[in-house]
């Protein structure tokens, strides 16, 4: 980044108002609503690697979340703490990881390990902002959500309320059955299926919100399964110009629990429940996942273009981030629910109106559980204790500066278990080499371990014990044994609030 842009960003900065300091007036244990703070645009996508032109991506058709990427900072590496929806959401507005939430699986809810945690959102409610919610932020049941959080009742927040993910009538569920097929390509328009709707509701309320101080949580369910999108969407793709998977094989050496049997994809109907995918379902499953991404793409263009046509762009913060990522084949995998980098590997962008970037990326490793720090300290509210992410403003200030040492995720094996995990799959990433341990959570012996090495983006071999990483191999090991708290950045400016042990 160029000095001349460093030297305004630093007048920006300079005027923010310190964490730690709180703005307006307190009313008992909720601070007054200050127009002068910014208000927050949080944009959740389900299932959306970096899969975007803004990260590099030659066919993705993706002009409005590039756009936004034009106004904030990309993170080239941001990663998800647990690779599948509820454990991740709950540790993205908790600040906690899941082995502190206790979620990490599709039923456990975080209230039950962290009664009294305080929510990202609700920190704001508590700081006099507006928090509302469209579309899916925590996981999709009604008993996955969670009311405190908001300052009024979601819209449209699980699928039963939400709208269709279908229009075919063979593809409606019937009594005794849900199957359906993967993709479908009717030519409709966007408000036909479920995002287009929480679209069109999210615009609505920026309008109804824009003489108040608010937190808007607008979450998308495409590009997850079915790869349902109107025509247009799969019109703007040449299905023979769709990529084939890179690296479409397991890796060498890789230990069976890391690997799954891609169950999520095998419950549609027109997938086979065993075997390897025909090249053609191969191609048109990419194509519909393409079609989704520039399907959300839209929609999240439309909430620019309202905040811009509100007068509010100049003053809100937006983040936009996935909750994991996916395979399309690659490894032959399909879905998420691993340790692997497709699945891990996040996009995440933060535009700041006080920070004046023009598509600023940085390489440094950050966590999606850094976004509510973040958040708090971009906005000029003190960062809360408790929290085991680390605030990214200090790198937003400057792109360049030494960061993390290591970031972190985990996985659990069986992935649908009764009462806990058998094992637990605790794996760190550095810049070029990722490690993971399979623990046993009964007596903590290692059942498995990894070692990759990212040459080619992806895992293709694991390189555990070979005699010529034994060294890489002992400083990943101690890194992973260390911990998150550990891998910190030093001396970032901003108070340790973490909870020590």
């Amino acid at each position: 980044m160029g000095a001349g842009i460093n030297r305004f960003v630093l007048l920006f900065v300079l005027a923010l108002p310190p964490s730690g300091i709180v703005m307006g007036q307190m009313r008992g244990n909720v601070v007054g609503n200050d127009s002068s703070r910014p208000n927050v645009l949080f944009i959740a996508v389900d299932d959306l690697r970096p899969q975007l032109g803004c990260y590099g991506d030659k066919v993705a058709i993706t002009p409005n979340i590039d756009r936004l990427a034009k106004m904030g900072v990309v993170f080239n590496r941001a990663y998800c703490q647990q690779a599948v929806c509820a454990p991740s959401r709950a540790s993205v507005m908790t600040g906690r990881r899941p082995d502190e939430t206790k979620v990490w699986d599709l039923k456990a809810h975080f209230r039950t390990a962290l009664p009294d945690v305080v929510t990202l959102p609700q920190y704001f409610k508590q700081h006099g902002y507006d928090t509302r919610n469209v579309g899916k932020i925590y996981h999709d049941p009604k008993n996955a959500q969670d009311p405190i959080s908001w300052s009024a009742p979601e819209i449209m927040a699980v699928t039963d309320v939400a709208g269709p993910k279908y229009i075919l009538t063979e593809n409606l569920p019937t009594e005794g059955s849900w199957k359906a097929a993967a993709t479908e390509c009717v030519d409709v328009p966007d408000s036909a299926y479920v995002d287009g709707k929480v679209g069109d509701a999210a615009v609505h309320l920026l309008s109804e919100l824009k003489d108040t101080t608010f937190f808007l949580a607008v979450g998308f369910r495409r590009p997850h399964l079915p790869f349902t999108a109107p025509k247009r969407y799969w019109d703007l793709y040449e299905a023979d110009n769709i990529p084939w998977p890179a690296h479409d094989r397991a890796p060498e050496n890789v230990p069976a629990i890391a690997l799954h049997n891609s169950v999520e994809l095998r419950g549609y109907s027109d997938i086979p429940d065993i075997g390897p995918l025909s090249p053609q379902k191969i191609r048109e499953l990419r194509h519909g996942y393409y079609a989704s991404v520039s399907y959300i793409d839209h929609q999240i263009g439309r909430l620019i273009d309202e905040l811009e046509r509100q007068g509010l762009l100049a003053n809100t913060v937006i983040v936009l981030w996935s909750d994991h990522g996916f395979h399309l084949g690659e490894l032959d995998l399909w879905s998420k629910t691993t340790n692997f980098e497709l699945d891990t590997r996040v996009p995440l962008i933060v535009a700041s109106p006080l920070l004046h970037y023009q598509h600023v990326h940085t390489d440094a490793l950050v966590e999606l559980v850094d976004i509510y720090p973040t958040l708090a300290d971009l906005v000029g509210l003190p960062i809360p204790p408790g929290l085991a992410g680390t605030s990214m403003a200090p790198l937003m200030e400057n792109p360049d500066r030494a960061w993390k040492k290591a970031v972190f995720s985990q996985f659990p094996r069986p992935w649908m278990y009764k009462d806990k995990p058998e094992v637990m799959g605790y794996s760190v990433r550095t810049a070029d080499y990722r490690y993971t341990e399979w623990i046993a959570t009964n007596d903590k012996s290692i059942k498995a371990a990894e070692l990759y090495y990212y040459k080619d983006g992806v895992e293709t071999a694991n390189l555990v014990n070979q005699a010529a990483f034994s060294e890489k191999q002992a400083v990943m090991k101690r890194l992973l044994h260390d911990g998150w708290r550990n891998a910190r950045p030093e001396n970032t400016g901003r108070p340790d609030l973490s909870v020590k042990n």
